[in-house]
């Protein structure tokens, strides 16, 4: 397992399965939150990328509707549709 695949599997357990058991269509998440939340030192540019790929698009089972924020800091925050 990559520390890629690690964050993967992070998001999907921690913010996308938790929004689709609530009914959520939508799921936005900040680079800095799913840093912070692994007790990772300074991985934005790592989270950007995992999140950022077509295999977290299809791990997740999500569609990428927006990424607003810098390139690759904390404050990037992506919006997921669930589908």
């Amino acid at each position: 397992m990559t520390q890629a695949d690690d964050i993967r599997r992070f998001v999907v357990r921690e913010y996308i399965e938790p929004a689709r058991a609530k009914g959520l269509k939508i799921v936005k998440v900040r680079v800095g939150d799913v840093n912070a939340a692994m007790g990772l030192d300074s991985r934005q540019p790592a989270i950007a990328g995992a999140l950022g790929a077509l295999k977290f698009l299809s791990l997740a089972k999500v569609k990428l509707i927006d990424r607003k924020g810098p390139h690759q800091g904390a404050n990037l925050a992506f919006t997921f549709e669930l589908v």
